[in-house]
């Protein structure tokens, strides 16, 4: 018994846009001035928590800034990284979901998550 081949070209029917056949024929217009939206309420930051640590870093101590809310992506974790180091004029990265700012300033790595709008518990 042999098998009929189904055409899946292009050129079958029913293989184009589905929307191919629409027209914008018989519906209303759309609204003449722009839809004014009202901005997003700001979202709780959540608290985040200091511990200093010094080990296996041959000797510097670092402030690790840990327990980022999970509604907060890894992007806007490493954009809080940065401006963190900025702030604190120090370097630092971001492992995982952690945030480790060189040096021995927990005060200014504090106040700056506190401006930010984060509560903060720890060092």
């Amino acid at each position: 018994m042999k098998k009929s081949r189904i055409e899946t070209s292009a050129k079958a029917i029913g293989i184009q846009s589905p929307f191919a056949s629409l027209s914008m024929e018989g519906l209303p217009d759309g609204p003449s001035e722009p839809i004014q939206r009202q901005p997003l309420p700001p979202t709780k930051l959540g608290r985040v928590v200091l511990r200093r640590e010094k080990s296996e870093r041959g000797g510097k101590t670092v402030v690790v800034v840990s327990d980022f809310a999970t509604h907060l992506m890894e992007s806007e974790i490493a954009e809080f990284a940065r401006k963190a180091r900025q702030s604190c004029g120090c370097g630092g990265t971001v492992r995982g979901r952690e945030i480790e700012l060189q040096g021995d300033n927990p005060a200014q790595v504090r106040a700056f998550f506190e401006k930010a709008g984060f509560r903060v518990a720890g060092v």
